[in-house]
């Protein structure tokens, strides 16, 4: 039969529940469990077919179940109290940002992120950093930051994993329809669909804008796969880490450069400006342009006013995982470009210069961004000190402990990731506004009065439910694979909600070590399969499509899954996201993470789980080191290996596979399997008030904002006010004192002894005299540096004022000082000056301008 025309017909949401558009629009949903419950209600089947995703949800539902829903009178009073708690919640004034700085001044805190995990029905992210990012912009919604976040709309994503019946990984990518996600087209102030436009090689890359909110958030989105652009451009914004350094470098250009374009457009002028990672640093490199092509400035002077409102935080702990490019890379996209700063090119490659180990040189983006931010951080304690010792090189002349890299430890969304059933339990039992006393200790001190078997009751419901999930998972997976009806039955009796359950999920990338475990393999059957005490572990994760050997560690564990002695005890689940790790962190009873310390950043997966009440069983790396309480005696978890680092790294491994099946064996099992649950369900108790009042992203949120959003914002209003005078200052005061610096001379005038002993309080004078061409005494602070070396490391440093005596003859000073060690130990001590003004936000401020004397 012709047809006269074809029409989609999609259901009319009755006027009663119209609402349910507007949610569908907003990612509040996706941490409020009653609003879920919503579409849920409304048929459970489709909800959990479309992947909870609310728009597709509206799009297919059967108009025959939205009436009827609409006049059940329990739905519409839900639905009414769902909708009131949304709209109160989008103008909600009195927010924490609010009330705790009523004075600051307008702008924006501009957040740039490569990815975003909100939701797993949004999949435009990989892995850790998105999770980090979508958690920290859902608690700054929920505190009422001024906040705007920048990223990209991946029309592919990152792959969806299958391992097939080989236990080889297979990436496929698939192609998202954009009206399927609740994101719209970003409008400029004609009100008109907003463009911009980068060049890349000479030509124009057209960028569309999306905007997703997320709460009182507005995250706006990159797109470059529009009719306007060469087929090759509109591949730039397909899929997330996928091509090679070319594709990457055009990636960051779009995020900093277009990223940067987007918000001008908007009319959006942020006063802070957030590099999270270094592939948004090339941001700093456009507003240097701006400063330049639109205020007059200087390049040196702009640069200036850029670090001014500037926070850069770094995630990796090791050298490999910062991006770099080699420097004909930077020149074939850049060399049209630097001309545009008033900059030569040596001066705009020295922004990023990375010296090599084999002696040649790169562009790094984490040293672009040090040299862009005027604070910066790692995200853990530990982090803080790795980056420090790893980035000591770009502060030439300091010892790492006094580079100027803070920290702020990651939180995770405590509403995104504890269950609801968890949540139901703390609302009745805690305080029916728990979460508004997040970083609360007080409130968190009531969990010892929930009921053990209440506590313990919902956990194993919650392992229960991880029990169908695994049933579903791996019957989709083992059916693809051919298998029989028989085979397929088996699959229910994998996995015992009784069972002491082990869960282990992440990334698989080698340092993370997921086969430590199975080092000795025997012993390891007879923990598993000891049929008094029973233990299953559950793995789960994706490698990298070109990370090879990250590919072997998952082949590896499949093969082992599927040997006889570990049938049915070691369970490997493919295609890891957001929807399988809220299974996995609420409904395992230890989250095991064994990365080779000290290379984890911080790991917030073993945060979520201990918020849920499961133990962490963890390297002293990353966030566990601050985590972990160490008390026997009100245990929160356990420890793997001890508290050092290892140059054997085979050495390593022995000690931390052996320090596993030790622990296991002698505590975690026979504790689990106790005649007195009591004794497991204090430390669920201990996990779970520890970890979930400190490791929130509402403490983090507000960390950054006290620490590092409100002092740049500070700096940067000073720095960009009254015709950027101060601005002007500073750079012609950091000019003259560069190109003097390496005409200082220092000569110390008090003898010394190399093998001196000196007894611990005792005073030790020094004066020094100081040659400072064109510079003058009041543009340096001359210090006394007092050092505490345990092998051969600096671990502590003090230093005392020297005050200025006299001047010697033009432009040379002499200078004295003292000091004296109040406890024994090995120290070295020196003299030493470094830049300082009165502009300077914090001590090293300054890169490069630290001089010793010359031996």
């Amino acid at each position: 039969m012709d047809f006269l025309n074809k029409v989609t017909v999609v259901p009319s949401l009755p006027e009663k529940i119209k609402g349910l558009k507007d949610l569908s629009k907003n990612m509040w949903w996706t941490w409020n469990y009653d609003s879920q419950e919503l579409f849920e209600e409304i048929d459970s089947d489709l909800w959990k077919k479309v992947n909870r995703n609310p728009v597709i949800f509206l799009k297919q539902v059967s108009q025959k179940k939205l009436e009827a829903k609409s006049n059940n009178k329990k739905f519409f009073e839900k639905y009414e109290k769902v909708m009131k708690k949304f709209n109160q919640y989008l103008n909600e004034k009195n927010t924490w940002f609010n009330a705790t700085h009523k004075d600051y001044p307008q702008g924006e805190i501009a957040y740039f992120c490569a990815e975003y995990g909100i939701h797993e029905s949004l999949p435009i992210y990989s892995g850790g950093l998105g999770i980090l990012a979508g958690d920290h912009v859902k608690s700054a919604s929920d505190l009422g930051l001024p906040f705007v976040a920048v990223g990209f709309l991946y029309r592919e994503g990152y792959f969806i994993q299958q391992i097939d019946k080989n236990g080889q990984q297979q990436s496929h990518y698939e192609k998202f329809d954009f009206s399927n996600f609740p994101v719209e087209p970003a409008k400029d102030s004609n009100g008109d669909e907003l463009y911009v436009n980068i060049k890349i090689l000479g030509r124009s890359v057209y960028v569309k804008v999306w905007k997703l909110n997320v709460g009182r958030v507005s995250l706006y989105l990159l797109d470059t796969d529009i009719k306007q652009n060469d087929p090759e451009d509109r591949k730039l914004t397909h899929r997330l880490y996928g091509g090679d350094h070319e594709m990457r470098i055009k990636q960051e250009m779009l995020l900093g450069i277009a990223g940067v374009r987007v918000l001008r457009e908007m009319g959006i002028n942020p006063s802070v400006w957030h590099m999270n990672e270094g592939h948004a640093a090339f941001l700093g490199l456009e507003r240097v342009k701006e400063y330049v092509q639109q205020e007059n400035l200087t390049f040196k002077e702009a640069l200036e006013a850029t670090r001014a409102g500037s926070v850069f935080t770094t995630h990796t702990p090791v050298p490999a995982g910062n991006d770099t490019f080699d420097f004909n890379l930077i020149e074939k996209y850049f060399s049209d470009y630097w001309p545009t700063l008033e900059a030569t090119r040596d001066e705009f490659f020295d922004l990023g210069r990375e010296q090599r180990p084999d002696g040649s040189q790169a562009f790094s983006m984490t040293i672009l961004a040090l040299k862009m931010a005027g604070r910066a951080n790692g995200v853990s304690e530990l982090h803080g000190k790795v980056s420090r010792g790893l980035w000591k090189h770009v502060w030439d002349g300091l010892e790492a402990v006094e580079v100027p890299i803070s920290h702020v430890t990651n939180g995770v969304h405590s509403e995104t990731w504890i269950a609801k059933e968890l949540q139901d339990l703390f609302a009745e039992e805690l305080n029916k506004n728990w979460v508004s006393e997040l970083d609360d200790p007080d409130m968190w001190a009531k969990i010892d009065k929930i009921p053990d078997e209440k506590l313990w009751n919902t956990h194993v419901e919650l392992k229960g439910k991880l029990v169908d999930f695994i049933h579903e998972r791996v019957k989709a997976q083992r059916a693809r694979h051919g298998e029989t009806v028989e085979q397929l039955q088996e699959i229910k009796t994998i996995g015992d909600k009784n069972i002491l359950t082990i869960g282990f999920a992440r990334r698989f990338a080698t340092y993370k070590r997921a086969t430590l475990i199975f080092r000795d393999l025997e012993r390891l059957e007879k923990i598993l399969n000891n049929p008094e005490k029973p233990v299953q572990i559950v793995f789960a994760g994706k490698a990298h499509p070109a990370d090879k050997p990250g590919q072997e560690l998952i082949k590896r564990i499949y093969e082992i899954s599927r040997m006889p002695q570990f049938k049915d005890k070691i369970i490997i689940l493919e295609n890891y996201d957001m929807n399988m790790a809220r299974h996995l962190v609420s409904g395992v009873d230890i989250w095991l993470n064994n990365p080779r310390r000290p290379h984890e950043a911080s790991g917030t997966s073993g945060e979520k789980a201990g918020m849920n009440g499961a133990m962490n069983f963890s390297v002293l790396d990353g966030w566990w080191v601050e985590g972990y309480n160490g008390e026997e005696k009100n245990k929160n978890g356990w420890a793997i290996g001890d508290n050092r680092d290892y140059e054997d790294t085979d050495l390593q491994d022995r000690i931390d596979s052996v320090s596993i099946y030790n622990t296991l064996e002698n505590e975690i099992i026979p504790t689990y399997y106790s005649e007195d649950k009591s004794k497991w369900v204090k430390i669920m108790k201990n996990s779970i008030s520890s970890v979930a009042e400190f490791f929130n992203t509402s403490r983090m949120v507000k960390e950054y904002t006290q620490k590092l959003y409100m002092p740049a914002a500070e700096q940067g209003n000073k720095f960009n006010k009254d015709g950027f005078r101060v601005t002007k200052d500073f750079a012609h005061w950091r000019d003259l004192l560069e190109r003097n610096w390496q005409s200082i001379k220092i000569k110390v005038l008090t003898e010394h002894n190399t093998d001196e002993q000196l007894e611990v309080g005792k005073e030790l004078n020094i004066e020094a005299e100081v040659y400072l061409p064109g510079i003058g005494p009041d543009s340096i602070d001359p210090e006394i540096v007092l050092a505490r070396i345990q092998e051969n490391e600096v671990t502590n440093l003090k230093t005392f004022k020297m005050k200025l005596i006299k001047e010697a003859q033009k432009d040379t000073y002499i200078f004295k000082g003292s000091f004296e060690i109040d406890e024994r130990g090995y120290y070295g001590y020196n003299v030493r000056i470094s830049a300082s003004h009165p502009y300077m936000p914090h001590k090293n401020y300054l890169m490069g301008l630290v001089k010793h004397p010359a031996f």
